[in-house]
């Protein structure tokens, strides 16, 4: 096949319009191009008045070898690359060997799992949450009852934090292997709908993620996986040799089993802190990385769809209209838009009691009234939180309090319109646009609630962003505190071999290692990870090498 890239037509144009201008950019006649197979499709909204959908296509031609010689040189015409998926290594016919273990079932353990389970290695995975259908259930207690289940929520359980998400799918990762296509491929067979194989900025919504999160647990446990949900590891074992090497070599968990296991990928997302102090405590290798905090802002999407599409918003094809936005301000912070979520909610995200932290949500169709974004600003170990690597816990807990205080110490979250933070005045009450988040917001100076140099950058940023899209900076638009939870604040630093630096036999993994951000990138580290496991698991049994740099 050939793949043509970067090819402009008019939103509305027909079939036989993308046929035309094929055969017109190749300069060949109609019925020498024999099928047509969208690779992706985004927009360029640069001029509103005159959107264009911008295709990459995989094309069938009657003679690919002339016409990849007539452009030769065109970045635009190359051959197809090959994005097909093959495993590293596998294991013998039934195996009955060491069995690795995956700790998490979020975006990251679950590819990590599947891979291991597809190379015939039977993994274990151990999730110290609910399987998804009741850890949902526990989830709606909080929005709806402000009853907070501290191991069943939006941060733990079946399909991870990405599970009450926006769902989005894409990201800016280096993947010269294409593994990204691997992880929507295995997505699509889980029943997610087949656009997030060429849209350009595919996503699938929550109840969605659902669905496809069971089918996928299903097909793990059919080639021989195991899952243990309720069961969160409470201790590490780790042995030292002769030489003062550590090697991991069980698993003690909260059930009061000792697991052996020697091989391990710790894919606990962003949110495990018991976990990140259990780690330090018994010595693997970590160090403070920056995240960034801030709150969510939220507007109602008719405001962003005209801002960014002008007439044309509405359009079926455009969807609801999303932004990504960034500013320098003058204390040297970055201020940005982060996650942002079209037609969504802001949602309770906290899993710990007494504590208040926002997300974004959306579902696939992101139908809902406001759009909602998370509005952050930078914060660096060196600057914001010197002392060691967990320090960055403790400003998360510390902004986290301040904000369950703030709004009334019932899970409520602190909100204010941005007029009132521009003007430096506490809010009393909520204008045209209504805050979304649930079980509550109270209307409070968010001043109060944020480290002045955030309050500082922000209200810089807003008449910026306002000039940018317009709309942005309206005064009853709301700001709902707080957003913390942005990444890790922690990295358990790994070799090329991807083993922790310190302790052989544990992989950490995906963004609560501080190793990926967001549903795609965890899922392309999951699928790195099992294979140098399953690589050094099986490397001297079949003469592998168990270098799995990519």
């Amino acid at each position: 096949m050939l793949r043509l890239s970067d090819l402009m037509l008019p939103l509305d144009h027909s079939g036989e319009d993308l046929d035309r201008a094929i055969c017109e950019r190749l300069g060949i006649a109609p019925e020498e191009l024999l099928r047509v197979i969208v690779a992706r499709r985004g927009n360029d909204a640069r001029r509103k008045s005159a959107i264009k959908l911008v295709y990459t296509l995989d094309l069938h031609l009657a003679d690919e070898a002339a016409v990849l010689a007539r452009h030769e040189g065109d970045q635009h015409v190359r051959p197809t690359p090959d994005t097909s998926y093959r495993f590293p290594v596998r294991a013998p016919e039934g195996w009955d060997g060491p069995r690795p273990v995956v700790i998490g079932a979020g975006p990251c353990g679950l590819l990590a799992a599947l891979i291991l389970a597809q190379m015939g290695l039977r993994p274990i995975i151990v999730e110290r949450g609910k399987a998804v259908r009741e850890r949902t259930k526990d989830t709606w207690g909080l929005w709806r009852r402000s009853v907070l289940d501290p191991e069943s929520n939006v941060q733990y359980g079946e399909g991870g934090a990405g599970t009450f998400s926006d769902g989005k799918l894409y990201s800016r990762i280096k993947d010269s292997r294409h593994l990204g296509r691997k992880v929507l491929t295995e997505f699509v067979k889980a029943g997610a709908p087949d656009d997030i194989l060429y849209e350009a900025h595919p996503h699938i919504g929550t109840f969605r993620l659902v669905t496809m999160v069971m089918s996928m647990r299903e097909t793990i446990e059919q080639l021989g996986g195991e899952y243990r949900f309720g069961t969160r590891v409470d201790d590490f074992e780790i042995e030292t040799d002769e030489v003062g090497e550590r090697r991991l070599a069980a698993l003690h968990l909260s059930n009061g089993e000792r697991l052996e296991a020697r091989h391990v990928i710790m894919a606990i997302g962003h949110s495990a802190r018991d976990t990140f102090e259990i780690l330090h405590e018994r010595g693997v290798y970590a160090e403070a990385k920056p995240f960034a905090i801030g709150v969510r802002i939220e507007h109602p999407q008719s405001w962003i769809d005209k801002a960014r599409y002008g007439e044309c918003a509405g359009n079926p094809i455009l969807g609801a209209a999303a932004y990504a936005i960034s500013h320098q301000a003058k204390n040297g912070r970055t201020v940005y838009s982060f996650c942002m979520c079209p037609g969504g909610r802001v949602v309770a995200a906290t899993s710990e009691e007494g504590r208040v932290v926002t997300n974004g949500m959306s579902q696939y169709s992101r139908a809902e009234f406001n759009a909602n974004s998370g509005l952050v600003v930078d914060v660096t170990p060196e600057r914001d939180f010197p002392g060691g690597p967990l320090e960055g816990l403790k400003l998360q807990r510390q902004l986290e309090e301040v904000a369950y205080a703030a709004g009334g110490s019932n899970y409520d979250a602190p909100g204010q319109t941005l007029g009132d933070f521009l003007k430096d005045r506490p809010s009393t009450q909520f204008g045209v646009v209504e805050p979304s988040y649930k079980p509550g917001v109270k209307p409070t100076d968010l001043a109060q609630v944020l480290p002045p140099f955030v309050v500082e950058a922000l209200r810089e940023a807003i008449p910026v962003f306002g000039r940018k899209v317009p709309g942005y900076d309206h005064p009853d638009v709301v700001m709902t505190g707080v957003e913390t939870r942005t990444s890790s604040p922690v990295r358990f630093t790994r070799g090329k071999d991807l083993q922790s630096l310190n302790t052989r036999g544990l992989y950490p993994a995906g963004e609560g290692a501080g190793y990926a951000g967001g549903i795609l990138s965890a899922a392309v580290d999951g699928i790195r990870v099992a294979e140098a496991l399953a690589l050094d698991l099986l490397g001297d049994l079949l003469g592998e090498t168990a270098d799995a740099e990519a």
